[in-house]
């Protein structure tokens, strides 16, 4: 809504967008703000009404209008063709039409002056210049208030050659605005805008229109000749496409451009209709004509060959059967296209889909959201009115006769019409019949190839490429079912399947239907013989090929599925039947199928080869295993193909299925080794190999825990209901220790636990503890119980959650923002003090500023723009950047903020913050800017932007009757109205803030409020409206107070007026903030004083209800985020922390930060543990010297796994016969918790003991021991209620 005088004093529209979902107080006001702006509104409407009520009042006394419907009423049924006409003297018409004939003629640069001369006449006293079309202005002679005949030619011939000079120049200047094309985009519509509209001043909308169409339209026209057909000397597809692919972008700017400039100045309708007939029509004709000559060309070259054949067989056939057949082939213009033709057909389509789509979303956003024309509303009705005929009252009559034939032509609404499809219509059948033969066609060659390359090679294994190159076509399906490498003949054949599938995407038509159909039919068959491929390939596992082979099928088969069900998808838009139904359920039978035969494989390999060991298993061998040093060959030989089929799992399959597969084997793998180990019964010598392999088994299990968890919650806490196979493992691991327990503790032990102890006297809390699934984690020394903390907290250490999000497959987000909030964001502080680590070396210093120059978001900015998107967890970001912000000492620097473009010294924090402030006032400089503009339409308080004055001699042949006073008299009284506008400007800021403030994340709001509590006490300020309300006023001046950061914040060019004035708003806000040096001058005071005496204390409460909401939220946030020992992570759950990641990846490159993070954090895996563990053992002031990278770096490609080195670390930590045997068991706290063990289970297992055997060779004190133990155990008759017990 313009400017609306002294009864408006608020704004109209709610620019602050909600970015994040706002709670009950921000709520709240958001929905007051909209009420109160609804009131203004209204009341605003009712007041405009009033005084065009009381204006027609006066100049119509014969319609006296009683109220404000009354008023609605005669707008609705007024019918402008009867408003009286002028009563100036021809005399003066003429002297005026003359000087204005004469200033174009003799003097130059003339027109711009005299056309806002024009503007200025007709707004301002209400003078109406006819627009008739220029054909037909000399023939209106007939009229009913007619003076003379000639009199009326002499005027209509010099306002006609007046305006047609006028034209000229305005034509001239749209023509080069586009060939210099060197303005900004916005500044570029803007002006294109008002000359389209100083021309609807001129001439009637249709004239316009045409002639504007027809200049666009040749513009068109010679982009696409000189972009395509010129660049052909031989016409051929390749140079076709090439000159699309450069002609496009600048067909759908130049599209964007006339949406935009109409959206001003006709109806949506009229728009669309416009940009059908000029851009649309004219491209599809284009391409018809080029393809048609494409299909000549093509035909020429197949009956070339036709011919040729024939020459050879003349004597045979006979010439006239020749021409037949050429003849033939030319009614049925059917030739034949190669894959290469049909590659770029393909590609053609893709670019007019893709320009399609584009062109839809432009009309959508542009047509139906009119804020951009908002500013050239007052500039509108202005231009409007001055097509009226109070000069020559004649010319309307008849003009009106024709504007309603035109208006009833457009009965229907018009849509979008673009036929570009219908220029492939001649080629429909030709490409429907070669697509089926080219995809036949490279299919086989590629299965041939691969077939070759088998046979060639000894001791064949499939050659695997990366997905990588594939991730943009299968963009619907998420990283943690995307595989990562797959068969190379199959992604050639997709890859070429991927090229042509525009060619079935873009059939919407029925005459291009078959190609679809064929395109489908061809498909499944490839898919069929890629399927039996990858069926031989799978059972020459493990005779002929490697078993990676069999990793390789699957992941292949997971790809080609995915594949079809996206082609499925993609084609269901306009076709209800699903596609590719046979070969996706084929798929979709052999993917499961093959995941078992996996998992079975795994495990039969296990089971029949690595895990049966003779010599191993000897268990009542008399001698020791090889003295004691090692465990057994099968253990170590079992951890050795888990680490190899993690590796082959990680690297081949997609994350989510090598998880499941690891699993399955994990755990059927523990259920052999478990039942084994249940029934072995070692001699003396092979008891210690016993607890060393159980050590080993359960060491070994914890290191592959970390990858087949996915959730902290996982982990710690397995459902026997959900995580049933996690659950499993648990379980098999809790009865290896119990085998290891209750087999090899020293006898001692055990009978003092067992026979001397009374259940009563032991704590109660034993048998739960053994019943909790990780008990077995925390009984093995030296195993991951530092990582973890006690069962009942459910909580990992920092450690612990870095090394299960680094243990994943892929990256997994939710786990990711789990691990950064973790313990109060410990893990994001230690990367905040390691980037600011030391003075850099030169080439970091070249690498950072390098990072800086590219835009590049640094490490900081990342975390920082990450933190505070996390709505959930609003402490996040303060208390991550709290330490940090003071070893910066940059509490002070909030208290100041500039809005100039930041400097090399300006902390990245600060500048964070400061993009985010000024993001969420960008609504307000624009409205303030768009009052400026519209005040400056209306009230002509603005200098002229030619720079020009209107000379004395034309001023002095205005007729007196149209009272005209030029803007040098009415700058004068300038004073006392801007008073107004000031006010109105002042009142838009302050009634915006609590909105604002409302929008703004919680994050930011929270570090604002823990900010001022941290900043020095001396800024008395603040203690008015709080740091965050501060900052906001703060930055709003500075931007009104340079003119540069207006324009460059909101696109809109400003004189030197808007800014003069721009700085008196400042002025008045420093001003209401106290932060004013000296006094207040006489105009701030009269402005503040206006919007008090409207509204007393309205200011003050605004800034109050502002601060309240800063202060209220924050406050709400502390004390919902009071939590127990551990970090705000503890407070969210998995729905919530998987809320927060949704909302992050809809945000601005909030995936990709994440993945940056993630990157970091992965190269840098050993510094931050040895960083973890520093804070573990409370060494506060440790640094390190290693600076953290800080750049992202493409990651060499993983290595082919090496046994040698999963040998190493596992041979220092799991296999070290010294290591374990120098564990000290604490059998005092581990036997007492399985007191709860099943009774029979643990007869069982006692009886397996070596001292158990007759013939045992054992002390006095040991035999009473083992007879005691067999009678209280072993001979009892009658079972015990432990029986029941598990």
């Amino acid at each position: 809504m313009e400017w609306g005088g002294e009864y408006s004093l608020d704004s109209s529209n709610l620019d602050c967008l909600l970015n994040v979902l706002p709670g009950e107080l921000e709520f709240q006001q958001i929905l007051n703000d909209l009420d109160e702006k609804i009131k203004k509104n209204s009341s605003s409407i009712e007041q405009c009404l009033k005084d065009l009520q009381s204006e027609v009042n006066e100049i119509c006394t014969n319609e006296i209008l009683q109220s404000t419907t009354d008023c609605l009423q005669w707008l609705n049924n007024c019918n402008f063709s009867s408003l009286r006409p002028s009563s100036t003297h021809h005399g003066e018409l003429m002297e005026f039409l003359r000087t204005l004939q004469s200033l174009l003629k003799n003097e130059q640069n003339q027109e711009e002056m005299i056309l806002h001369f024009l503007l200025d006449l007709s707004s301002q006293c209400g003078v109406s210049f006819p627009c008739t079309p220029s054909g037909t202005s000399f023939e209106l002679t007939s009229s009913l208030h007619a003076i003379e005949d000639d009199s009326a030619m002499d005027v209509k011939s010099l306002w006609d050659d007046v305006r047609l000079h006028l034209r000229r120049f305005l034509v001239n200047r749209l023509q080069s605005q586009e060939e210099t094309n060197t303005n900004a985009l916005q500044q570029q519509m803007e002006f294109k805008t008002q000359c389209i509209q100083q021309l609807l001043f001129l001439y009637p909308e249709s004239e316009v229109l045409t002639r504007y169409q027809n200049m666009q339209n040749k513009l068109v026209s010679d982009l696409l000749q000189n972009c395509i057909l010129s660049s052909c000397g031989e016409t051929n597809f390749d140079k076709v496409v090439h000159g699309y692919q450069s002609s496009i972008p600048t067909l759908c700017t130049m599209i964007k451009e006339d949406l935009y400039i109409l959206s001003g100045t006709i109806d949506p309708s009229a728009s669309l209709k416009f940009i059908n007939e000029t851009y649309l029509d004219t491209i599809t004709e284009e391409m018809t004509v080029l393809l048609e000559r494409l299909c000549e060309l093509q035909f020429k070259e197949n009956a070339l060959h036709i011919v040729k054949a024939n020459k050879i067989s003349k004597k045979q056939r006979g010439t006239v059967h020749a021409v037949a057949s050429q003849e033939n082939h030319k009614k049925g213009r059917n030739f034949c296209l190669t894959l290469y033709q049909l590659k770029c057909l393909s590609q053609l389509t893709k670019l007019f889909l893709l320009m399609e789509e584009k062109i839809e979303e432009l009309s959508a956003e542009i047509l139906l959201v009119p804020s951009f024309t908002e500013k050239n509303k007052s500039i509108q009705g202005v231009l409007k009115k001055a097509s009226g005929e109070l000069l020559i009252g004649e010319t309307r009559a008849n003009e009106t006769s024709v504007l309603p034939e035109q208006l009833l032509q457009v009965e229907e609404p018009i849509l979008l019409n673009f036929g570009w499809r219908n220029a492939f219509k001649d080629l429909s059948s030709s490409v429907a019949h070669c697509i089926t033969i080219a995809v036949e066609d490279f299919s086989t060659k590629i299965l041939q190839h691969e077939q070759k390359e088998e046979c060639s090679a000894a001791g064949y294994a499939m050659t695997l490429v990366n997905n990588q190159q594939m991730r943009e076509s299968c963009g619907a399906v998420q990283q943690e079912e995307q595989p990562k490498r797959i068969a190379k003949f199959c992604s050639d054949i997709m890859e070429e399947l991927d090229t042509l599938l525009p060619l079935a995407l873009a059939c919407r038509d029925d005459s291009l239907q078959e190609i679809r159909a064929n395109f489908v039919e061809a498909c499944s068959k490839v898919a069929t013989a890629v399927l039996a491929r990858l069926e031989e390939k799978s059972k020459d596992v493990p005779s002929k090929a490697p078993l990676q082979d069999l990793y390789a099928a699957l992941s292949t088969a997971i790809y080609v599925f995915q594949h079809f069900t996206m082609y499925s998808n993609l084609m269901r838009e306009t076709i209800k039947k699903p596609l590719f139904l046979v070969p996706v359920q084929q798929y979709q039978e052999f993917i499961n199928v093959l995941q078992f035969q996996v998992t079975n494989y795994c495990v039969r390999v296990c089971a029949t080869s690595i895990l049966q060991d003779a010599e191993s298993h000897h268990w009542d061998d008399y001698k020791a295993f090889y003295e004691g040093e090692r465990c057994s060959f099968s253990v170590q030989m079992w951890h050795y193909f888990c680490c190899a089929l993690h590796h082959d799992l990680w690297t081949i399959l997609p994350p989510k299925t090598a998880q499941e597969i690891l699993t399955d084997v994990l755990e059927e793998s523990l259920a052999i080794l478990s039942s084994r180990y249940c029934q072995a019964c070692p001699s003396y010598k092979r008891t210690p190999q016993i607890r060393i392999d159980i050590a080993a088994i359960l060491m070994s299990t914890e290191d592959m825990l970390w990858s087949v968890c996915s959730s902290v919650q996982e982990f710690l806490n397995p459902h026997e209901d959900k995580d049933l196979k996690i659950y499993k493992i648990h379980s098999y691991c809790n009865s290896l220790l119990s085998v290891l327990a209750i087999l090899t503790s020293p006898l001692k032990d055990l009978y003092e636990t067992f026979v001397n102890n009374s259940k009563e006297h032991l704590p109660q809390d034993f048998s739960k503890a053994f019943s909790h699934p990780l008990h077995w984690l925390f009984c093995i020394p030296s195993s991951c119980s530092s990582l973890l903390k006690t069962p009942s907290a459910r909580e990992m250490a920092a450690q612990g959650q870095l090394k299960l999000l680094l243990s994943q497959p892929y990256c997994n987000l939710n786990l990711l923002l789990e691990t950064l909030l973790h313990h109060d964001c410990l893990l994001v502080k230690i990367l905040l003090r390691s980037s600011r680590n030391e003075v850099l070396s030169h080439d970091e210093q070249c690498s950072l500023l390098e990072q800086i120059n590219n835009k590049q978001p640094t490490l900081i900015e990342t975390i920082f723009t990450i933190l505070s998107y996390c709505t959930l967890s609003p402490k996040s970001l303060g208390l991550a950047f709290e330490t940090y912000m003071e070893k910066e000492q940059l509490w002070n620097c909030l208290y100041n903020m500039t809005v100039s473009s930041c400097g090399e010294s300006e902390p990245e924090v600060i500048r964070c913050l400061k993009l985010t402030l000024i993001n969420s006032v960008k609504g307000i400089v624009k409205q303030i800017i768009s009052l400026m503009h519209s005040w400056e339409a209306t009230e002509n308080y603005g200098t002229y932007q030619h720079k020009q004055i209107v000379p004395e001699s034309l001023l002095k042949t205005v007729p007196k009757e149209w009272n005209y006073t030029p803007r040098e008299m009415k700058r004068k009284e300038s004073g006392k109205c801007f008073t107004r506008l000031a006010a109105q400007a002042v009142s838009i800021v302050i009634s915006k803030l609590p909105t604002v403030i409302a929008c703004l994340p919680p994050p930011i709001k929270y570090f604002f409020f823990l900010a001022e509590r941290k900043m020095s006490r001396n800024f008395a300020e603040l203690k008015k409206a709080g740091l965050l309300v501060w900052n906001l006023i703060v930055i709003i001046c500075r931007i009104f107070e340079d003119g540069n950061s207006a324009e460059l914040l909101t696109g809109a060019t400003l004189d030197r007026w808007s800014k003069e004035k721009l700085s008196l708003v400042r002025v008045c806000l420093e001003s209401i903030m106290g932060k004013q040096k000296s006094g207040p001058k006489q105009v701030t005071q009269k402005v503040i004083q206006s919007i008090e005496q409207q509204r007393p204390n309205w200011i003050e409460s605004q800034l109050l209800k502002a601060r309240k909401l800063s202060t209220d939220c924050a406050s709400v946030t502390v004390e919902g985020a009071t939590l127990a020992e551990g970090g705000i992570a503890l407070g969210f759950t998995e729905q919530k922390i998987n809320m927060m990641v949704l909302d992050i990846c809809h945000k601005p490159g909030g995936s990709e930060y994440l993945r940056q993070i993630y990157h970091i954090i992965r190269l840098n895996e050993e510094y931050l543990n040895e960083q973890l563990s520093c804070e573990n053992s409370s060494e506060d002031g440790v640094s390190s010297s290693q600076c953290l990278p800080l750049t992202l770096k493409g990651r060499e490609e993983q290595p082919v796994f090496n046994p040698f080195q999963v040998y190493r670390p596992s041979c220092a930590n799991v296999f070290n016969q010294s290591t374990i045997t120098e564990w000290k068991w604490d059998w005092s706290n581990l036997l007492p918790s399985y007191l709860g063990l099943n009774l029979t289970t643990f007869r069982v297992l006692l009886a397996h003991r070596w001292e158990m055997k007759e013939g045992a060779d054992l002390e006095d004190e040991e035999k009473v021991m083992v007879e005691h133990l067999k009678n209280v155990y072993l001979t009892q008759s009658t079972p015990t209620s432990e029986d029941k017990e598990e």
